[in-house]
């Protein structure tokens, strides 16, 4: 049980990330429609999610107390989803501003 607290993390974002996640499809079905390289995006953020939440439950700082790891677990999460998302969100519009 010891090691599934590290995923409180996700599944306390996991709704929001969700929508952020409708947000980021919304926003790129109205300039293309299609969303497989979409989908494979949101799967890579959610995995780079839960690279960073690992890392960042590791390697937290406990002399703050034991909830430091829940919380800087969640900011690296939140974090490296949104990044994700920011850089792909730019390449997909300038992928689908191309003609053809």
């Amino acid at each position: 049980m010891a090691n599934a607290w590290p995923f409180l993390a996700l599944i306390l974002f996991l709704p929001w990330f969700l929508v952020l996640g409708g947000v980021y499809l919304l926003a790129l079905r109205r300039r293309r429609p299609g969303v497989g390289i979409d989908l494979l995006v949101l799967l890579v953020a959610t995995g780079v999610s839960i690279a960073a939440m690992l890392w960042g439950f590791d390697s937290a700082d406990r002399q703050y107390g034991s909830m430091w790891p829940q919380v800087f677990a969640t900011l690296m999460a939140y974090g490296a989803f949104l990044a994700v998302l920011a850089l792909a969100l730019p390449l997909r519009w300038l992928g689908s501003s191309r003609p053809g």
